[in-house]
Protein backbone atom coordinates (compact mmCIF):
# COMPACT_ATOMS: atom_id res chain seq x y z
CA UNK A 1 0.00 0.00 0.00
CA UNK A 2 1.16 3.80 -0.35
CA UNK A 3 3.48 5.38 2.04
CA UNK A 4 2.71 8.89 3.79
CA UNK A 5 5.93 10.92 3.36
CA UNK A 6 6.94 12.09 6.65
CA UNK A 7 9.49 14.67 7.80
CA UNK A 8 12.60 14.46 10.03
CA UNK A 9 11.94 15.01 13.68
CA UNK A 10 14.66 17.63 14.08
CA UNK A 11 12.81 19.07 11.31
CA UNK A 12 11.49 23.10 12.05
CA UNK A 13 9.12 22.70 10.17
CA UNK A 14 7.85 19.34 11.43
CA UNK A 15 5.54 20.38 14.15
CA UNK A 16 3.89 23.12 11.22
CA UNK A 17 3.56 20.11 8.86
CA UNK A 18 2.07 17.60 10.97
CA UNK A 19 -0.24 20.34 12.16
CA UNK A 20 -1.32 21.09 9.01
CA UNK A 21 -1.54 17.70 7.33
CA UNK A 22 -4.38 16.87 10.09
CA UNK A 23 -5.85 19.69 9.38
CA UNK A 24 -6.41 18.98 5.67
CA UNK A 25 -6.62 15.26 6.22
CA UNK A 26 -9.87 16.55 8.53
CA UNK A 27 -10.80 18.57 6.04
CA UNK A 28 -10.86 15.71 3.29
CA UNK A 29 -11.86 13.82 5.81
CA UNK A 30 -15.22 15.41 6.82
CA UNK A 31 -15.93 16.37 2.81
CA UNK A 32 -16.27 13.27 2.37
CA UNK A 33 -18.54 12.12 4.75
CA UNK A 34 -20.99 14.92 4.53
CA UNK A 35 -20.34 14.04 0.38
CA UNK A 36 -21.82 10.41 1.54
CA UNK A 37 -24.49 11.53 3.89
CA UNK A 38 -26.04 14.09 1.36
CA UNK A 39 -26.61 11.24 -1.21
CA UNK A 40 -27.48 8.67 2.07
CA UNK A 41 -29.56 11.26 3.68
CA UNK A 42 -31.50 12.96 1.14
CA UNK A 43 -33.37 10.47 -1.02
CA UNK A 44 -36.01 12.80 -1.91
CA UNK A 45 -33.57 15.35 -3.67
CA UNK A 46 -32.31 12.02 -5.41
CA UNK A 47 -35.48 11.74 -6.02
CA UNK A 48 -35.98 15.14 -8.01
CA UNK A 49 -32.87 14.84 -9.39
CA UNK A 50 -33.16 11.53 -11.20
CA UNK A 51 -36.83 12.96 -12.43
CA UNK A 52 -38.40 10.01 -11.37
CA UNK A 53 -40.33 8.64 -8.67
CA UNK A 54 -40.32 4.60 -8.94
CA UNK A 55 -43.35 2.90 -7.58
CA UNK A 56 -43.86 -0.83 -6.59
CA UNK A 57 -48.06 -1.86 -7.28
CA UNK A 58 -50.55 -4.08 -8.47
CA UNK A 59 -52.74 -4.41 -11.02
CA UNK A 60 -56.33 -4.59 -9.94
CA UNK A 61 -59.57 -2.32 -10.28
CA UNK A 62 -58.43 -0.68 -6.64
CA UNK A 63 -55.19 0.09 -7.68
CA UNK A 64 -53.93 0.15 -10.98
CA UNK A 65 -55.35 -1.12 -14.46
CA UNK A 66 -54.89 -0.35 -18.13
CA UNK A 67 -57.95 1.34 -20.02
CA UNK A 68 -57.87 1.98 -23.87
CA UNK A 69 -57.10 5.62 -22.95
CA UNK A 70 -54.38 4.13 -21.04
CA UNK A 71 -53.36 3.81 -16.92
CA UNK A 72 -55.68 4.39 -14.27
CA UNK A 73 -56.79 3.38 -10.96
CA UNK A 74 -57.13 4.72 -7.52
CA UNK A 75 -53.40 4.22 -6.60
CA UNK A 76 -52.44 5.55 -9.65
CA UNK A 77 -54.45 8.81 -9.71
CA UNK A 78 -52.82 9.90 -6.66
CA UNK A 79 -49.61 8.38 -7.00
CA UNK A 80 -49.15 11.08 -10.12
CA UNK A 81 -50.52 13.82 -7.94
CA UNK A 82 -47.50 13.30 -5.63
CA UNK A 83 -45.22 12.73 -8.49
CA UNK A 84 -46.25 16.16 -9.76
CA UNK A 85 -46.08 17.80 -6.45
CA UNK A 86 -42.35 17.08 -6.19
CA UNK A 87 -41.87 17.95 -9.67
CA UNK A 88 -40.96 14.75 -11.36
CA UNK A 89 -42.58 11.62 -13.60
CA UNK A 90 -43.71 8.45 -11.83
CA UNK A 91 -42.61 4.84 -13.11
CA UNK A 92 -44.71 2.02 -11.73
CA UNK A 93 -43.89 -1.40 -11.26
CA UNK A 94 -46.29 -3.78 -11.44
CA UNK A 95 -45.27 -6.81 -8.83
CA UNK A 96 -47.63 -10.15 -10.40
CA UNK A 97 -48.17 -10.75 -6.96
CA UNK A 98 -49.27 -8.90 -3.55
CA UNK A 99 -46.91 -10.42 -1.18
CA UNK A 100 -43.58 -9.82 -4.08
CA UNK A 101 -43.93 -6.07 -3.32
CA UNK A 102 -42.69 -6.09 0.50
CA UNK A 103 -39.73 -8.29 -0.13
CA UNK A 104 -38.97 -6.00 -3.55
CA UNK A 105 -39.24 -2.71 -1.93
CA UNK A 106 -37.28 -4.02 0.58
CA UNK A 107 -34.22 -4.77 -1.87
CA UNK A 108 -34.67 -1.70 -3.10
CA UNK A 109 -36.49 -2.41 -6.49
CA UNK A 110 -38.83 1.12 -5.81
CA UNK A 111 -38.69 4.49 -3.93
CA UNK A 112 -42.44 3.26 -2.08
CA UNK A 113 -45.18 1.36 -2.45
CA UNK A 114 -48.58 2.33 -3.50
CA UNK A 115 -51.06 -0.66 -3.77
CA UNK A 116 -54.00 -0.75 -0.95
CA UNK A 117 -51.39 -1.68 1.80
CA UNK A 118 -52.54 -1.98 5.54
CA UNK A 119 -51.26 -0.87 8.08
CA UNK A 120 -50.55 -3.83 10.39
CA UNK A 121 -48.15 -4.20 13.48
CA UNK A 122 -46.19 -7.16 11.36
CA UNK A 123 -45.71 -4.71 8.59
CA UNK A 124 -44.68 -2.04 10.56
CA UNK A 125 -41.58 -3.71 11.47
CA UNK A 126 -40.45 -3.97 7.98
CA UNK A 127 -41.45 -0.44 6.48
CA UNK A 128 -42.19 3.04 7.39
CA UNK A 129 -46.12 3.85 6.49
CA UNK A 130 -47.27 7.04 5.31
CA UNK A 131 -50.41 8.78 6.36
CA UNK A 132 -53.54 7.12 5.76
CA UNK A 133 -55.36 8.23 3.42
CA UNK A 134 -58.17 5.22 3.01
CA UNK A 135 -60.47 3.34 6.07
CA UNK A 136 -61.06 0.19 5.31
CA UNK A 137 -62.45 -2.56 7.27
CA UNK A 138 -61.89 -6.11 6.43
CA UNK A 139 -65.04 -7.82 5.50
CA UNK A 140 -66.75 -11.98 4.81
CA UNK A 141 -67.99 -12.34 1.79
CA UNK A 142 -70.04 -15.28 0.82
CA UNK A 143 -72.93 -15.75 -2.31
CA UNK A 144 -76.22 -14.97 -2.14
CA UNK A 145 -78.42 -17.82 -1.64
CA UNK A 146 -75.88 -19.87 0.35
CA UNK A 147 -75.45 -19.97 4.32
CA UNK A 148 -74.42 -16.68 6.09
CA UNK A 149 -72.12 -16.78 8.90
CA UNK A 150 -73.33 -14.10 11.38
CA UNK A 151 -69.99 -14.42 13.10
CA UNK A 152 -66.61 -15.20 13.62
CA UNK A 153 -67.77 -18.18 15.28
CA UNK A 154 -70.10 -19.66 12.43
CA UNK A 155 -66.86 -19.19 10.33
CA UNK A 156 -65.63 -22.31 12.16
CA UNK A 157 -65.88 -25.69 10.13
CA UNK A 158 -67.05 -23.61 6.23
CA UNK A 159 -64.31 -23.55 3.60
CA UNK A 160 -62.37 -20.33 3.71
CA UNK A 161 -59.46 -18.92 1.50
CA UNK A 162 -57.68 -15.92 1.50
CA UNK A 163 -54.94 -14.46 -0.29
CA UNK A 164 -51.39 -15.08 0.95
CA UNK A 165 -49.33 -12.56 1.96
CA UNK A 166 -52.28 -10.36 3.10
CA UNK A 167 -53.65 -8.56 6.54
CA UNK A 168 -56.28 -11.20 6.01
CA UNK A 169 -54.08 -14.09 6.83
CA UNK A 170 -52.53 -12.07 10.11
CA UNK A 171 -56.42 -11.23 11.16
CA UNK A 172 -57.40 -14.94 11.18
CA UNK A 173 -54.40 -15.94 12.75
CA UNK A 174 -55.57 -13.38 15.78
CA UNK A 175 -58.72 -15.09 15.90
CA UNK A 176 -57.83 -18.43 15.99
CA UNK A 177 -56.32 -17.50 19.44
CA UNK A 178 -59.54 -17.32 20.41
CA UNK A 179 -61.24 -19.39 18.75
CA UNK A 180 -58.77 -22.64 18.31
CA UNK A 181 -60.95 -24.81 15.78
CA UNK A 182 -61.25 -21.55 12.74
CA UNK A 183 -59.35 -23.03 9.80
CA UNK A 184 -58.72 -21.42 6.25
CA UNK A 185 -56.08 -21.50 3.16
CA UNK A 186 -53.98 -19.24 2.49
CA UNK A 187 -53.49 -19.70 -1.45
CA UNK A 188 -51.67 -17.86 -4.28
CA UNK A 189 -54.53 -16.28 -5.79
CA UNK A 190 -55.50 -12.20 -5.96
CA UNK A 191 -58.28 -11.17 -3.73
CA UNK A 192 -59.98 -10.16 -6.75
CA UNK A 193 -60.13 -13.75 -7.93
CA UNK A 194 -60.90 -15.29 -4.88
CA UNK A 195 -64.26 -12.98 -4.55
CA UNK A 196 -65.15 -14.16 -8.17
CA UNK A 197 -65.13 -17.58 -7.22
CA UNK A 198 -67.42 -17.42 -4.22
CA UNK A 199 -69.53 -15.39 -6.71
CA UNK A 200 -68.87 -18.88 -9.43
CA UNK A 201 -70.33 -20.75 -6.31
CA UNK A 202 -66.79 -22.94 -6.08
CA UNK A 203 -65.81 -21.36 -2.77
CA UNK A 204 -67.91 -20.86 0.15
CA UNK A 205 -66.24 -17.95 1.70
CA UNK A 206 -63.20 -15.42 1.70
CA UNK A 207 -62.17 -11.69 2.98
CA UNK A 208 -61.43 -8.85 1.02
CA UNK A 209 -61.31 -4.94 2.38
CA UNK A 210 -64.73 -3.39 2.16
CA UNK A 211 -63.54 -0.75 -0.69
CA UNK A 212 -62.43 -4.20 -2.72
CA UNK A 213 -65.83 -5.68 -2.00
CA UNK A 214 -67.69 -2.16 -2.90
CA UNK A 215 -66.05 -2.16 -6.35
CA UNK A 216 -66.49 -5.99 -7.41
CA UNK A 217 -70.11 -6.28 -6.14
CA UNK A 218 -70.99 -3.42 -9.35
CA UNK A 219 -69.69 -6.82 -11.73
CA UNK A 220 -70.83 -9.53 -9.42
CA UNK A 221 -73.65 -8.36 -7.76
CA UNK A 222 -74.23 -12.17 -6.06
CA UNK A 223 -71.47 -11.04 -3.42
CA UNK A 224 -72.90 -10.58 -0.36
CA UNK A 225 -71.32 -9.28 2.82
CA UNK A 226 -71.72 -11.94 5.81
CA UNK A 227 -70.32 -9.13 8.61
CA UNK A 228 -67.36 -7.17 8.95
CA UNK A 229 -64.63 -7.14 11.48
CA UNK A 230 -64.95 -5.05 14.68
CA UNK A 231 -61.47 -3.44 14.17
CA UNK A 232 -60.90 -0.79 11.46
CA UNK A 233 -58.24 -0.46 9.13
CA UNK A 234 -55.80 1.83 7.67
CA UNK A 235 -54.43 1.71 4.03
CA UNK A 236 -50.86 3.56 3.06
CA UNK A 237 -48.22 4.08 0.85
CA UNK A 238 -44.99 1.90 2.20
CA UNK A 239 -41.72 3.41 2.59
CA UNK A 240 -38.17 2.11 3.18
CA UNK A 241 -37.07 1.81 6.88
CA UNK A 242 -33.79 3.94 7.77
CA UNK A 243 -32.66 6.71 8.87
CA UNK A 244 -33.58 9.06 6.09
CA UNK A 245 -37.35 10.03 6.11
CA UNK A 246 -36.90 12.74 3.45
CA UNK A 247 -39.28 11.37 1.01
CA UNK A 248 -41.47 10.07 3.90
CA UNK A 249 -41.53 14.04 5.35
CA UNK A 250 -42.77 15.07 1.50
CA UNK A 251 -45.38 12.56 0.95
CA UNK A 252 -46.66 13.67 4.72
CA UNK A 253 -46.83 16.83 3.13
CA UNK A 254 -48.29 15.98 0.08
CA UNK A 255 -51.37 14.54 2.05
CA UNK A 256 -51.75 17.61 4.35
CA UNK A 257 -52.17 19.66 1.20
CA UNK A 258 -54.13 17.02 -0.64
CA UNK A 259 -57.10 17.03 2.34
CA UNK A 260 -56.71 20.51 2.71
CA UNK A 261 -57.81 20.88 -1.17
CA UNK A 262 -60.07 18.04 -1.37
CA UNK A 263 -57.93 16.85 -4.01
CA UNK A 264 -57.60 13.10 -1.87
CA UNK A 265 -61.66 13.54 -1.53
CA UNK A 266 -61.98 13.61 -5.46
CA UNK A 267 -59.77 10.85 -6.16
CA UNK A 268 -61.98 9.02 -3.77
CA UNK A 269 -65.35 9.80 -4.77
CA UNK A 270 -64.22 8.98 -8.45
CA UNK A 271 -63.08 5.92 -8.16
CA UNK A 272 -65.35 4.57 -5.36
CA UNK A 273 -68.85 6.85 -4.95
CA UNK A 274 -70.53 4.98 -7.63
CA UNK A 275 -69.46 1.67 -5.85
CA UNK A 276 -70.28 2.06 -2.39
CA UNK A 277 -74.22 3.13 -3.18
CA UNK A 278 -74.80 0.39 -5.74
CA UNK A 279 -77.53 -2.23 -4.91
CA UNK A 280 -78.25 -5.92 -5.71
CA UNK A 281 -81.35 -5.98 -7.80
CA UNK A 282 -80.49 -3.05 -9.69
CA UNK A 283 -77.24 -4.45 -11.05
CA UNK A 284 -78.61 -7.63 -11.73
CA UNK A 285 -81.48 -6.73 -13.85
CA UNK A 286 -78.91 -4.51 -15.67
CA UNK A 287 -76.79 -6.86 -16.82
CA UNK A 288 -79.93 -8.92 -18.12
CA UNK A 289 -80.80 -6.02 -20.13
CA UNK A 290 -77.22 -5.76 -21.58
CA UNK A 291 -77.70 -9.41 -23.23
CA UNK A 292 -80.75 -8.90 -24.11
CA UNK A 293 -81.86 -5.18 -24.87
CA UNK A 294 -78.87 -3.51 -25.55
CA UNK A 295 -77.58 -5.98 -28.95
CA UNK A 296 -80.36 -3.70 -30.47
CA UNK A 297 -78.94 -0.71 -30.20
CA UNK A 298 -75.21 -0.92 -29.59
CA UNK A 299 -74.43 0.05 -33.22
CA UNK A 300 -76.26 3.42 -32.99
CA UNK A 301 -74.44 4.23 -29.60
CA UNK A 302 -71.60 3.48 -31.44
CA UNK A 303 -72.08 5.15 -34.32
CA UNK A 304 -73.20 8.30 -32.71
CA UNK A 305 -70.62 8.72 -30.20
CA UNK A 306 -68.18 8.23 -32.65
CA UNK A 307 -69.78 11.68 -34.60
CA UNK A 308 -69.70 13.57 -31.58
CA UNK A 309 -65.91 12.19 -29.78
CA UNK A 310 -67.90 10.32 -27.18
CA UNK A 311 -67.72 7.04 -25.81
CA UNK A 312 -70.20 4.46 -26.83
CA UNK A 313 -70.50 2.92 -23.32
CA UNK A 314 -71.67 6.35 -21.61
CA UNK A 315 -74.01 7.46 -24.34
CA UNK A 316 -75.27 3.85 -23.30
CA UNK A 317 -75.16 3.80 -19.42
CA UNK A 318 -77.51 7.30 -20.42
CA UNK A 319 -79.36 5.40 -21.71
CA UNK A 320 -80.14 2.82 -19.56
CA UNK A 321 -80.23 5.63 -16.82
CA UNK A 322 -83.07 7.32 -18.82
CA UNK A 323 -85.51 4.71 -20.18
CA UNK A 324 -83.42 1.13 -19.27
CA UNK A 325 -83.18 0.94 -23.16
CA UNK A 326 -87.13 1.10 -24.04
CA UNK A 327 -87.56 3.49 -26.94
CA UNK A 328 -91.71 4.23 -26.49
CA UNK A 329 -90.89 5.19 -22.85
CA UNK A 330 -92.82 8.31 -21.48
CA UNK A 331 -92.70 9.87 -18.00
CA UNK A 332 -95.35 11.66 -16.52
CA UNK A 333 -93.94 14.82 -17.25
CA UNK A 334 -93.98 13.89 -20.93
CA UNK A 335 -90.45 13.26 -21.82
CA UNK A 336 -89.79 10.16 -24.07
CA UNK A 337 -88.08 8.00 -25.90
CA UNK A 338 -84.82 5.85 -25.52
CA UNK A 339 -82.79 9.17 -24.43
CA UNK A 340 -85.80 10.47 -22.85
CA UNK A 341 -85.64 14.16 -24.65
CA UNK A 342 -88.03 16.90 -23.29
CA UNK A 343 -90.54 18.37 -26.44
CA UNK A 344 -88.41 21.35 -26.19
CA UNK A 345 -84.97 19.99 -26.43
CA UNK A 346 -86.16 17.72 -29.38
CA UNK A 347 -86.87 20.43 -30.92
CA UNK A 348 -83.96 22.72 -30.70
CA UNK A 349 -82.21 19.92 -32.01
CA UNK A 350 -84.36 18.97 -35.12
CA UNK A 351 -85.59 15.54 -33.87
CA UNK A 352 -89.06 14.92 -35.45
CA UNK A 353 -90.00 11.70 -33.79
CA UNK A 354 -88.42 11.31 -29.91
CA UNK A 355 -89.68 7.49 -29.96
CA UNK A 356 -87.47 6.35 -32.85
CA UNK A 357 -84.30 4.59 -31.30
CA UNK A 358 -81.64 6.56 -34.44
CA UNK A 359 -82.73 10.13 -33.83
CA UNK A 360 -83.25 9.93 -29.96
CA UNK A 361 -79.89 8.77 -29.54
CA UNK A 362 -78.11 10.55 -31.89
CA UNK A 363 -79.65 13.50 -30.52
CA UNK A 364 -78.71 12.82 -26.90
CA UNK A 365 -74.99 12.64 -28.49
CA UNK A 366 -75.31 16.11 -29.80
CA UNK A 367 -77.25 17.23 -26.39
CA UNK A 368 -74.66 16.17 -23.97
CA UNK A 369 -71.70 17.06 -26.47
CA UNK A 370 -73.31 20.89 -26.48
CA UNK A 371 -73.53 20.89 -22.97
CA UNK A 372 -69.56 19.64 -22.70
CA UNK A 373 -68.82 22.59 -24.86
CA UNK A 374 -70.40 25.16 -22.50
CA UNK A 375 -68.91 23.96 -19.57
CA UNK A 376 -66.52 26.66 -17.71
CA UNK A 377 -63.03 26.38 -18.68
CA UNK A 378 -61.78 26.18 -15.24
CA UNK A 379 -64.23 22.68 -14.84
CA UNK A 380 -61.71 20.01 -16.27
CA UNK A 381 -61.15 16.20 -16.50
CA UNK A 382 -64.06 13.68 -15.00
CA UNK A 383 -65.60 16.60 -13.41
CA UNK A 384 -66.82 18.54 -16.74
CA UNK A 385 -68.28 15.06 -17.76
CA UNK A 386 -70.18 15.01 -14.05
CA UNK A 387 -71.43 18.43 -14.33
CA UNK A 388 -72.23 18.04 -18.19
CA UNK A 389 -74.03 14.60 -17.24
CA UNK A 390 -75.93 16.57 -14.29
CA UNK A 391 -77.10 19.95 -16.41
CA UNK A 392 -78.25 16.81 -18.81
CA UNK A 393 -80.92 16.05 -16.14
CA UNK A 394 -81.54 19.59 -14.17
CA UNK A 395 -80.46 22.01 -16.37
CA UNK A 396 -77.58 24.36 -16.99
CA UNK A 397 -79.00 26.97 -15.59
CA UNK A 398 -79.90 25.11 -12.43
CA UNK A 399 -76.14 23.73 -12.01
CA UNK A 400 -75.14 27.31 -12.49
CA UNK A 401 -76.96 28.05 -9.40
CA UNK A 402 -75.09 25.32 -7.32
CA UNK A 403 -72.38 26.52 -8.61
CA UNK A 404 -72.42 29.88 -7.13
CA UNK A 405 -73.79 28.20 -4.45
CA UNK A 406 -70.68 26.12 -3.61
CA UNK A 407 -68.71 28.92 -4.12
CA UNK A 408 -70.23 30.99 -1.87
CA UNK A 409 -69.54 28.71 0.94
CA UNK A 410 -66.28 28.05 0.13
CA UNK A 411 -65.62 24.94 -2.04
CA UNK A 412 -64.42 24.57 -5.49
CA UNK A 413 -67.38 25.58 -8.27
CA UNK A 414 -64.91 23.38 -10.59
CA UNK A 415 -65.17 19.70 -8.69
CA UNK A 416 -68.29 17.59 -9.07
CA UNK A 417 -67.80 16.50 -5.50
CA UNK A 418 -68.27 19.99 -3.90
CA UNK A 419 -71.25 21.15 -6.36
CA UNK A 420 -72.83 17.48 -5.81
CA UNK A 421 -73.44 18.34 -2.02
CA UNK A 422 -74.87 21.96 -2.67
CA UNK A 423 -76.82 20.77 -5.45
CA UNK A 424 -79.85 19.82 -3.37
CA UNK A 425 -79.66 23.00 -1.32
CA UNK A 426 -81.96 24.18 -4.91
CA UNK A 427 -84.70 22.23 -3.44
CA UNK A 428 -84.25 24.13 -0.01
CA UNK A 429 -86.65 27.04 0.73
CA UNK A 430 -84.20 28.16 2.71
CA UNK A 431 -81.73 28.86 -0.34
CA UNK A 432 -83.82 28.54 -3.30
CA UNK A 433 -84.89 31.79 -3.23
CA UNK A 434 -81.40 33.15 -3.29
CA UNK A 435 -80.91 31.93 -6.46
CA UNK A 436 -81.33 33.44 -9.94
CA UNK A 437 -83.54 30.40 -11.30
CA UNK A 438 -85.07 29.04 -8.39
CA UNK A 439 -86.50 25.75 -6.97
CA UNK A 440 -85.25 22.56 -8.40
CA UNK A 441 -85.02 18.98 -7.23
CA UNK A 442 -81.68 18.96 -6.62
CA UNK A 443 -80.78 15.59 -5.44
CA UNK A 444 -82.10 13.69 -8.73
CA UNK A 445 -79.25 15.02 -10.88
CA UNK A 446 -76.97 13.90 -8.04
CA UNK A 447 -77.98 10.45 -7.70
CA UNK A 448 -78.50 10.49 -11.71
CA UNK A 449 -74.92 10.73 -12.15
CA UNK A 450 -73.96 8.16 -9.77
CA UNK A 451 -76.14 5.40 -11.56
CA UNK A 452 -74.91 6.29 -15.20
CA UNK A 453 -70.97 6.07 -13.28
CA UNK A 454 -71.57 2.89 -12.28
CA UNK A 455 -73.29 1.64 -15.80
CA UNK A 456 -70.57 2.91 -17.23
CA UNK A 457 -68.00 1.20 -15.19
CA UNK A 458 -70.00 -2.44 -15.62
CA UNK A 459 -70.31 -1.82 -19.38
CA UNK A 460 -66.31 -1.17 -19.61
CA UNK A 461 -65.57 -3.87 -17.27
CA UNK A 462 -67.35 -6.59 -20.05
CA UNK A 463 -66.63 -4.64 -22.97
CA UNK A 464 -63.16 -5.15 -21.94
CA UNK A 465 -63.06 -8.77 -21.20
CA UNK A 466 -65.17 -9.44 -24.60
CA UNK A 467 -62.30 -7.16 -26.60
CA UNK A 468 -59.59 -9.51 -25.08
CA UNK A 469 -61.72 -12.60 -26.27
CA UNK A 470 -62.81 -13.10 -22.80
CA UNK A 471 -66.42 -14.29 -22.00
CA UNK A 472 -67.98 -11.78 -19.66
CA UNK A 473 -68.77 -14.33 -17.28
CA UNK A 474 -70.74 -11.57 -15.44
CA UNK A 475 -73.43 -11.97 -17.96
CA UNK A 476 -74.52 -15.61 -17.15
CA UNK A 477 -76.09 -14.86 -13.88
CA UNK A 478 -79.68 -15.72 -12.70
CA UNK A 479 -81.52 -12.45 -11.69
CA UNK A 480 -85.11 -11.84 -9.92
CA UNK A 481 -87.98 -11.43 -13.16
CA UNK A 482 -88.10 -8.50 -15.16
Amino acid sequence: MGLIPTAPRNNPFHAAWRSGGCILLLVLLSTWVLSCSFFEKNKLKAVIASGELVVLTRSSPTTYFETPEGTAGFEHDLVKSFARHLGVNPRFVVAEKFNEIMPRLLKGEADIAAAGITVTEERSKLVRFGPPYQEIRQQVVYRLGTERPANVQELIGRQIEVQSGTSYAERLRALQKEYPDLKWNEVDKDTEELLETVWEGLLELTIADSNIVAVDRQYFPDLQVAFSMQIPESLAWAFPLGPDQSLHEAAVKFFEKSHASGELAQIIDRYYGPAVKSNFINLSVYRVRIRSLLPQFQLLYEQAAKENGLDWRLLAALGYQESFWDPKAISPTGVRGLMMLTEDTAASLGIKDRQDPAQSIEGAARYLKSLLERMPPGITGPDRLWMALAAYNVGINHLEDARILTQKQGHDPNKWNDVKNHLPWLADEKWYPKTKYGFARGMEPVRFVNRIRTYYDVLVKLDEEEKANKKPKALDLKAPAI
